[in-house]
């Protein structure tokens, strides 16, 4: 597996909140803060671990085999989680990492 980028950030949520937030981004009465773009899917689940570990499925349609593996840990007063982007290829890799850029630059806690 190559990994084609990580990123950390911390969140107020305790690790139990962000977890479920990865684990079901659409879920009713949540707040809705997967904003995907045109040309990009609705990620499913691979893997969960409460309250540490979410792995989902690419986003591209064009990048069947990428991952996008969520690791959450207790930090401070709440959560961190760090994100890696990998793939099995090493064809494109800039659209996971900018992706994560976009997660860590703009996204308000879940």
């Amino acid at each position: 597996m190559i990994e084609l980028g990580s990123r950390e950030r911390t969140q107020p949520p305790p690790p139990r909140i962000v977890w479920e937030s990865l684990t079901d981004p659409r879920r009713p009465g949540g707040r809705q803060w997967l904003d995907l773009r045109p040309d990009e899917v609705e990620p499913r689940v691979l893997r969960a671990v409460e309250p540490e570990l979410v792995v989902w499925s690419s986003l591209w349609p064009e990048r069947p085999d990428d991952e996008i593996r969520f690791d959450i840990r207790l930090s401070g007063d709440g959560g961190s989680w760090r994100t890696r982007t990998a793939t099995e290829t090493d064809g494109k890799t800039g659209r996971g990492k900018v992706k994560a850029d976009e997660w860590f630059c703009s996204l308000d806690p879940p």
